[in-house]
């Protein structure tokens, strides 16, 4: 299709066979992506013309509305939707470039919001499975066992000194016994939060190893200077690769923690003190998570 033929295009049929040979090749999207905005442009002409509604002119924004209704109405995922209407923007946007429209009348086409992606954890079964990949390093263990017994921020642990760490001569599960970390929050906020018997040995193992340097970092490279967020991230990003643990980062450490500590019924005052929650609103969500984890408890350690 020529140009110059654009023009004449009236029904919305025609506007897609232009949308096909014209738009889409001026944006350059992959085969797959070309047929999946046909799909849906498609699918937009056929509920169209159902109501009557046929050539470009006849369309309006109250009707581009009522077919998101139809796609709400058919149960589609939010996902979807906002996947729809983001082409049928497109594609209206191309009507008008092109002057095959006066008015592009989906520019105030609203997409749904997208919904909040539900917080990734890891099941007992995967934090133990993620520490038994690791068990050959003594600093990573000591790294790990911090994220998943304290659910400090990535941000947090690199900024970890010796200094800011105290651990009891005698390391116990006595609950008068624990040790403590300096951890600097957001904002430069300076917090103490407590370290359990397991934090204690992991970091105590660890210090026995720590190469002696002239730097004050409590975590350090096998080239004896501090490690970097980055240098942390990479390396739990490759055991939870080697454990074979998807869809999971650094952060999902932090998310393990606070779930499975609602889970057994810590305090969720203690837990936004821990996390370093501004709001206990913030705390309160994973209680919905610590359902979820009971109930993968359950099927994981049927009888």
């Amino acid at each position: 299709m020529l140009l110059v033929d654009l023009a004449r295009v009236k029904t919305l049929t025609q506007a897609l066979s232009a949308f096909q040979v014209v738009g889409m090749a001026a944006k350059d999207f992959s085969q797959r992506t070309r047929i999946e905005y046909t799909h849906d442009v498609t699918e937009l002409i056929t509920f169209l013309s159902k109501h009557g509604i046929t050539t470009l002119e006849a369309v309006t924004l109250p009707h581009l509305e009522a077919y998101q209704a139809e796609l709400d109405r058919r149960g589609l995922a939010v996902s979807s939707r906002r996947r729809k209407t983001f082409v049928i923007k497109t594609f209206f946007a191309f009507l008008e470039r092109f002057g095959m429209v006066s008015k592009n009348v989906a520019v105030r086409l609203i997409p749904p919001p997208p919904q909040p992606r539900e917080p990734r954890f890891l099941s007992e079964e995967e934090y133990q499975r993620l520490l038994r990949t690791c068990s050959h390093n003594t600093r990573d263990v000591a790294m790990i066992e911090l994220f998943l017994q304290t659910g400090m921020r990535l941000s947090e642990l690199a900024r970890l000194t010796l200094s800011d760490i105290e651990l009891p001569k005698r390391i116990t599960r006595d609950p008068d016994n624990m040790g403590s970390a300096q951890v600097r929050r957001k904002g430069g906020k300076i917090q103490m939060i407590y370290l359990n018997y397991k934090a204690c040995q992991a970091l105590a193992s660890y210090l026995k190893v720590r190469p002696h340097v002239d730097h004050n970092a409590l975590f350090v490279t096998k080239f004896r200077t501090p490690m970097s967020g980055r240098a942390i991230q990479n390396a739990v990003t490759k055991y939870l690769k080697e454990a074979d643990i998807v869809g999971a980062s650094v952060h999902t450490l932090r998310h393990t923690m606070a779930t499975h500590h609602a889970a057994k019924g810590t305090d969720l005052k203690v837990l936004q003190e821990t996390l370093g929650h501004a709001s206990l609103s913030t705390t309160s969500l994973y209680v919905s998570l610590a359902k979820k984890a009971q109930r993968q408890a359950l099927q994981e350690h049927a009888l």
